[in-house]
């Protein structure tokens, strides 16, 4: 209302997000390999404040563009961001622990995600007055831009490239290769004739995928307040699913198993979801939300590491890059399609659409085939 557009025009500040990454995958993987873990992070950092600060030059109801650029910018870090975690847990930590900083890595972005849910409907209360809600959207612009400034600065004191020694066997192969032996495209070449990481790849968009999908168009009987909190107790909870499985994999190293029962989980979470929405008992629905959360978040690093796992000793970067490609598509594609649907059809039959692809996923799922390379190595 404060710019006067559309919901769709509002839906797509998130979907930038999505749009942004599949382009600038390839170059910014490539300068990941290249220039290392420093670069990608003050580079991340420094566009997320950059965005931020834009942000403050669109306080007038005719400057949404602005707002738009702001949100570009911020979406080009997130491509920087998004797959460092797998990449920091290889260079940095040890075989016993790889998987656990991988979970911890993602329940930091997740943990951002959740401040998300809760701040901005507190922040700018839906109130009549142009020039009140002018004021509180600056307040949460400010904020947003000061925190952003804050981990650039501390980015550039305290971020290191790797330690002095590597932590497993593993990571010591591959930092003994001669660089002239490395060539990019023929790591991505080898990577698309991998069967097992192409299913991966497919599974984990349809995954991802409904969860974008889910949390952009989380919406019971529009309260604002309270849509936030469900999408708040679904990234809380699955910040518990994301560490949880990190610790499992850890100690049982069941790649496999883990990510199909994951996935199972994250299907009937779905349903069970979808059909208590319209029963009218919000604690229900709390209860529900939350159980999807715990398993479609606790997924994300899983897959990370199963591509990690699959692909070495191509780089982790490169993997999981892939992989939130593959997300973002399937993430632009349901929220259309959801939203669309659920404009037409009301919410159960939007998110019965989301479920129809995570049934699909679980099926694909059973056919990977674990080839945990990287574990063979460290062996």
């Amino acid at each position: 209302r404060f710019y006067g557009v559309s919901a769709f025009a509002i839906d797509w500040l998130s979907m930038s997000y999505m749009l942004a990454y599949i382009p600038l995958l390839f170059p910014v993987a490539w300068l990941l390999d290249k220039r290392g873990l420093r670069v990608i992070a003050l580079a991340g950092s420094a566009l997320n404040a950059l965005g931020a600060w834009v942000k403050l030059g669109s306080l007038k109801p005719h400057l949404f563009p602005i707002t738009v650029l702001g949100q570009v910018i911020c979406s080009l870090a997130q491509v920087f961001i998004l797959g460092m975690p797998s990449r920091i847990a290889s260079v940095w930590f040890g075989a016993r622990e790889v998987s656990t900083a991988c979970s911890v890595a993602v329940f930091g972005n997740q943990l951002g995600i959740a401040v998300g849910f809760l701040v901005p409907p507190v922040l700018v209360p839906n109130v009549e007055d142009v020039e009140k809600l002018a004021y509180h959207i600056s307040i949460m612009f400010f904020m947003t831009a000061g925190v952003a400034t804050a981990l650039f600065i501390l980015v550039i004191i305290v971020f290191k490239e790797k330690p002095p020694h590597p932590p497993s066997r593993a990571q010591a192969l591959i930092q003994s290769r001669p660089t002239e032996e490395y060539s990019y495209r023929q790591s991505i070449l080898r990577l698309l004739r991998n069967a097992n990481f192409l299913l991966l790849m497919v599974t984990y968009g349809l995954n991802a995928g409904c969860f974008y999908a889910l949390v952009v168009c989380v919406s019971p009987q529009g309260e604002e307040v309270n849509a936030g909190r469900i999408g708040l107790t679904i990234i809380l909870s699955g910040m518990v699913g994301a560490l949880i499985s990190g610790i499992w994999l850890d100690r049982t190293k069941t790649y496999k198993q883990t990510t199909l029962v994951v996935y199972v989980m994250s299907l009937v979470g779905m349903i069970a979801y979808t059909f208590t929405l319209s029963l009218g008992h919000l604690w229900v629905v709390f209860v529900t939300a939350g159980m999807l959360g715990f398993f479609m978040t606790g997924y994300l690093p899983l897959g990370f590491e199963f591509a990690a796992e699959l692909t070495y000793p191509e780089s982790e970067g490169t993997s999981s890059g892939l992989l939130n490609v593959s997300a973002q598509i399937f993430g632009i594609a349901f929220t259309i399609g959801q939203g669309q649907i659920m404009d037409r059809f009301g919410t159960k039959a939007g998110n019965i659409f989301l479920c129809s692809f995570l049934f699909l996923g679980t099926v694909m799922t059973a056919f990977i085939k674990a080839d945990l390379r990287r574990q063979q190595a460290n062996l």
